[in-house]
């Protein structure tokens, strides 16, 4: 009995944690998002800017590799079983590509908008008898341009 105990307690305190860890990530998202609110980041090629007014154009880039911890996992996998939402595995995609577009618009310094976004996601270390999803990684990359005003 105290073995059951025991091993409930760590199950609770574990997804405590990672629930912790990830509303502290969300949190930190947020705040970058308002910091970076300023630098538009579009899908248009070109966002109607005349070819005269651009200063400069670079490529730029972020990329995140984001973890769903192992008990949120483990609820997962029961969800998989019985059908329905796997709302870890929202959020860990959610966390992946804003944490990318974020880190996309820091490596642009001090563009004035990037365009032609686009992001990808792809999973790392999926479980081959189980097809769980160990690892998420988004990219995202664009083109920074300085236009002049």
């Amino acid at each position: 009995m105290f073995d059951l105990i025991v091993f409930l307690s760590l199950l609770a305190l574990g997804y405590a944690a990672g629930t912790w860890a990830e509303k502290r990530h969300y949190r930190s998202i947020a705040d970058r998002e308002m910091a970076m609110l300023n630098l538009p980041a579009i899908t248009m090629k070109g966002a109607d800017v005349p070819t005269h007014q651009i200063r400069s154009a670079q490529m730029v880039y972020g990329n995140a590799v984001i973890s769903v911890d192992y008990f949120k996992r483990l609820l997962a996998s029961l969800r998989n079983i019985f059908g329905g939402h796997v709302k870890s595995y929202e959020s860990l995609i959610d966390r992946a590509r804003r944490e990318a577009l974020l880190r996309m618009k820091a490596q642009a310094g001090n563009a004035t908008m990037i365009v032609n976004v686009r992001i990808e996601t792809s999973a790392i270390g999926k479980q081959s008898k189980r097809k769980n999803i160990g690892c998420l990684e988004a990219v995202a990359y664009g083109t920074a341009l300085v236009v002049e005003e």
